[in-house]
């Protein structure tokens, strides 16, 4: 499957987790929950200490969502990124996203690496935002200089 195949495959799941999304609603994670949530996805905040963000349950662990997601989107740091994979080998989970936008982001090339020994299909550093149909400009326009560099996912 190229990259930008996975990326639609895991944009078509209809329910996601969403680990590492922030306890502060003006921080970015919260913008991309926000924005899925709009469009119709089932989100499962995952956060070791809050209770509930957006009004939705948040679990400290993705073991302990039933049932279990189709995919998780990461908004971790690339530390923390580790045992969520291996959370996600755990709970069955078999698309995981790596949020990256600027930058490290939530990569771990130890928690990548993971992940493709496990089987399980990745997308290492891209912002869903810029893949969403009808996107606000700001996203488009970071696609559209993916795009003039080489960068943007085929």
């Amino acid at each position: 499957m190229t990259e930008h195949e996975t990326i639609q495959d895991f944009l078509n799941c209809r329910r996601l987790a969403v680990a590492g999304v922030s306890a502060n609603e003006k921080e970015f994670s919260r913008v991309v929950y926000r924005e899925l949530k709009s469009r119709g996805y089932d989100l499962v905040p995952i956060h070791p200490s809050a209770t509930e963000i957006e009004q939705d349950a948040c679990f400290a662990r993705l073991q302990d969502v039933s049932p279990p997601p189709e995919g998780v989107l990461l908004f971790t740091r690339p530390a923390v990124s580790e045992q969520v994979v291996r959370d996600c080998s755990e709970a069955g989970v078999r698309r995981v996203w790596f949020h990256r936008s600027v930058g490290p982001g939530s990569i771990s090339d130890a928690a990548v690496a993971y992940c493709r020994d496990q089987g399980m299909n990745v997308i290492a550093g891209q912002c869903p935002m810029m893949f969403l149909s009808n996107t606000a400009w700001p996203h488009r326009f970071h696609a559209f200089l993916k795009k003039l560099t080489g960068s943007y996912p085929r």
